[in-house]
């Protein structure tokens, strides 16, 4: 249990920092410590159902998030996570993998080739919100991250969002995709409740000092901080996947 709780706050801490749900680390964590990538998937899950949530209340309480815009995304997050558990049930573990490292690797270089920092945000219509929610819910409750690692990049990268109101808009969009997850994933196949409640109550100290972090760093260390916390990410799983195999 100390192992959990511990766990739990230093996944919190990310969490609320750089605006993911908390399974980017998560899961990587895991799969070190010897749980397998579906078990790893679903303690995640759990996990990030408490740390969006809190996380989620403390942006809007500071005026970081952009409720109406992210409602929409949030919206068709849910209907494709909902899709997750009987889709994950049913595809190999390494291509699990495969397909978390592709997402690493493409939020990486979206942040680092394309960004720009000051730009005016671009409108975009509620059609084109909800399918890219609809797009990340299936995809990131297939390997357990609650869809901001790719919506973050989006939001900067494409829609030129200012970078704090992005890693609070993904956090809210994980709240969707995780609680619509953890329904489909229950519905498929058992979970360890005890050790994702664990880690999710532990993470919710975690959140509370990486979001009060967050809004006390400037915008630009942030970006570069967000790079390098990606970079090392894509690292490991370049080592798990393709030099140490299963």
């Amino acid at each position: 249990m100390i192992e959990l709780i511990f766990l739990g706050i230093g996944v919190g801490i990310l969490s609320g920092f750089f605006g993911i749900g908390g399974g980017t680390i998560l899961v990587p964590m895991l799969l070190f410590l010897g749980h397998q990538i579906k078990d790893a998937i679903s303690i995640s899950i759990v996990q990030m159902v408490f740390s969006s949530i809190y996380g989620s209340y403390l942006n809007n309480k500071k005026k970081t998030l952009d409720v109406p815009m992210v409602l929409t995304i949030g919206v068709g997050g849910f209907f494709g996570a909902m899709l997750s558990g009987f889709i994950a049930s049913n595809v190999d573990d390494r291509l699990l993998e495969i397909l978390f490292f592709a997402f690493a690797l493409f939020a990486l270089s979206r942040l680092f080739f394309k960004t720009k920092m000051g730009a005016t945000q671009r409108e975009a219509s509620k059609v084109l919100l909800f399918l890219i929610g609809l797009f990340l819910g299936i995809l990131s409750m297939l390997i357990g991250v609650g869809g901001s690692i790719i919506l973050v990049p989006i939001l900067v990268g494409f829609l030129h969002v200012d970078i704090k109101k992005a890693i609070s808009a993904g956090l809210f969009f994980v709240v969707f995709s995780s609680v619509a997850g953890l329904i489909s994933h229950s519905l498929s196949r058992d979970i360890d409740f005890y050790s994702g409640v664990v880690i999710g109550l532990s993470s919710l100290v975690g959140v509370y000092v990486g979001i009060n972090l967050k809004d006390k760093v400037d915008s630009v260390v942030q970006k570069k901080l967000l790079v390098g916390f990606y970079l090392l990410i894509v690292i490991y799983l370049a080592i798990r996947i393709f030099f140490r195999g299963n």
